[in-house]
């Protein structure tokens, strides 16, 4: 039965970037069909919603998510209550397929120890979380997985015969669905590839495809990683994404700005590249990025191991407390001691805690209290880094190139995350906007929609206009606030009337209505 309804008396942005009007919007089913002025779309068959006083958008695309395990949560609403409609995961290097049934600690970490998979190809990943999602749900295929197909964790070079198996696996993964390829260059064992390695994965992918990349230091060698990802990706096929772009600790601040004037050279010489970047000064990881990646080699029991050994301890000590620069990204020379904050520990210990205050309590060096939360969480936790600087985050949102997205983590990451995972579009509209204007309201929107859509491929999200999904989120623009603080992380935002996927109410004055409506999305022509 066909399923009509009119939005009256809103005033529309409509993803394109473009001015603001007065519109009334006619959905049929899943899609909208009319955009008229006021007045223009008066249907006695339609139901009717009363718009007056919201600004109504699309749905907000988040396409730097880690939410790749929240279907198998109770129900993950950190997104759709902020109008986040539509998330792309598998980012960082880090997703939940392919993977080997002997070994797979990469998707062990984005499900937080919560399941097994019971999966092991792309597809049979698509086949298991269908009609499982809040959000709708695009993929990407993490060249840390890839690795650890091949070759396990081991911090060795890959080429011959290992190259082809991981080429094929990643070509099978596209064939599925993905809409393309994630490297986490940072994080073990993403950080043992060379270029050779990445352009011979890059190989498969086609122009309808995305490498997202987090480059390999976004500290001390920040311009250097921008280089080596343009780079890598000059040859393929694909468009590239610089993830998160920043430059953490104090003495790389303003660093961004050199960095975009590279981004911009490549453009202007034709290289289809944009950059993302999410709306605050701190960072969330694992805990175990404090650790030189030698450390990680051969996964978390083999660093379990090099933990209980005192002459391995110390070579790392010398290491992580040694003066900048630094080879490898440094959280603790980044973000001082007092900087790094457990926001997630296997037991639930210490959480909310710096470094430096867990230092202080068991009367030790901070470096110390590092390596005695890793052993008693047997690696499993993850931190929040304060690292970065307010002028450099606006720098970024600034560029008409740069996408707005989250970075944030699976909830099973801890109890206390960075509020970047509740509160990032919702923070955008208020304090970028309405309370700083660094932004428009038509660009803010225009970052976390139609921009987002054009660079993934999804061509009928995105923008109010015929024939694009309805897709939609409505909000109070005097009001709208993220609540989420470092302190209270998982308050939900304000100013958001109501939420709409494929036409179909999910979220009404602030509250989930509790359907699941997400779909798999994959490339589309």
């Amino acid at each position: 039965m066909t399923q009509r309804t009119v939005i009256v008396g809103a005033t529309i942005v409509d993803g394109t970037g473009g001015p603001r009007r007065d519109a009334d919007v006619l959905i049929t089913d899943e899609k909208i069909c009319a955009v008229e002025p006021p007045g223009h779309l008066d249907r006695a068959d339609a139901r009717r919603v009363d718009g007056t006083g919201l600004v109504v958008s699309p749905g907000f695309i988040d396409i730097h998510s880690h939410a790749d395990g929240s279907f198998l949560l109770e129900d993950d609403t950190s997104k759709i209550l902020q109008g986040v409609t539509t998330e792309i995961v598998g980012n960082c290097g880090a997703s939940l397929a392919p993977i080997s049934p002997a070994f797979h600690p990469t998707a062990q970490r984005l499900l937080g120890g919560a399941a097994r998979p019971q999966w092991q190809s792309v597809d049979e990943w698509f086949d298991a979380v269908r009609d499982r999602n809040v959000t709708h749900v695009g993929m990407l295929v993490g060249h840390g997985n890839l690795r650890e197909l091949v070759v396990g964790a081991a911090d060795v070079p890959v080429e011959g015969h290992h190259l082809a198996r991981m080429r094929a696996a990643l070509a099978r993964g596209l064939e599925a669905g993905a809409l393309g390829f994630s490297s986490g260059l940072v994080y073990a064992p993403g950080a043992y590839a060379g270029r050779d390695e990445l352009q011979g994965l890059l190989a498969a992918l086609d122009h309808e495809h995305v490498y997202a990349t987090h480059l390999r230091n976004e500290a001390d060698a920040l311009l250097a990683s921008v280089d080596e990802a343009l780079d890598t990706a000059a040859t393929s096929r694909a468009r590239l994404q610089i993830s998160h772009l920043k430059a953490t600790g104090r003495r790389n601040h303003g660093r961004v700005q050199e960095a975009l004037r590279r981004l911009d050279r490549a453009r202007a010489d034709g290289q289809r590249v944009r950059q993302d970047v999410y709306p605050y000064t701190a960072a969330s990881t694992a805990l175990t990025a404090c650790l030189p990646p030698w450390a990680l080699a051969g996964g978390p029991i083999a660093l379990l191991a090099r933990l209980d050994d005192m002459t391995q301890v110390e070579r790392l000590r010398r290491e992580v407390e040694s003066p900048p620069p630094h080879a490898w990204e440094n959280p603790a020379a980044n973000a001082g001691w007092d900087g790094l904050v457990l926001a997630g520990t296997a037991s639930g210990q210490d959480v909310g805690l710096s470094l430096s205050d867990i230092a202080a309590r068991e009367q030790c060096l901070p470096f110390d209290g590092l390596v005695m939360v890793l052993r008693r969480e047997q690696a499993r936790a993850s931190m929040v880094e304060h690292s970065m600087l307010e002028a450099d985050v606006e720098t970024v949102l600034q560029h008409p190139e740069t996408i707005v997205a989250s970075d944030g983590l699976p909830i099973t990451a801890g109890d206390h995350p960075h509020p970047r995972l509740h509160g990032t579009f919702a923070r955008l509209l208020s304090r970028y906007v309405r309370e700083r204007g660094v932004l428009d309201l038509e660009t803010a929107v225009h970052r976390v929609t139609g921009l987002p859509a054009e660079t993934f491929g999804l061509h009928d999200r995105g923008t109010i206009s015929p024939g694009s999904v309805a897709d939609l989120v409505a909000f109070d623009p005097t009001t709208v606030a993220d609540r989420a603080t470092y302190d209270h992380p998982t308050r939900p935002p304000s100013g958001i009337a109501w939420v709409m996927q494929c036409g179909r109410t999910s979220v009404d004055s602030g509250r989930w209505l509790g359907r699941r409506r997400g779909q798999l999305l994959r490339p589309q022509p």
